[in-house]
């Protein structure tokens, strides 16, 4: 048995939890210029006093160094980021340095 779609008339799909697009939309262009208040600077009495471990600086580092030099990191480059980030800081920070130059090239 096959179905003939051809003949069905297409249904739009109506989400009834969905926001009133009236309500949610964005402000014009114009309007951003006149709202300083979205984003306000950071306080830094807010600030959460949590030291990263040197690893986790070297692993974020290299993830955005890669991404930046549009390299971005695959799931199976995790092994090799997690080798790279426990080098040194002296090589890690050369390693940033080399793929900072390629991407500005």
């Amino acid at each position: 048995m096959t179905i003939d779609l051809e003949h069905h008339t297409p249904q739009a799909f109506v989400d009834p939890y969905a926001a009133d697009p009236a309500e949610s939309a964005w402000p014009p262009a114009a309007a951003w210029q006149d709202m300083d208040y979205l984003l306000p600077p950071p306080n830094p009495s807010e600030r959460l006093s949590i030291l990263i471990d040197p690893r986790d600086q070297h692993r974020l580092a290299l993830h955005a160094v890669l991404t930046a030099a549009g390299i971005p990191p695959r799931p199976e480059d995790r092994d090799a980021i997690d080798q790279l980030s426990a080098l040194p800081s002296s090589i890690n920070t050369t390693l940033q340095r080399w793929l900072q130059h390629t991407a500005s090239q």
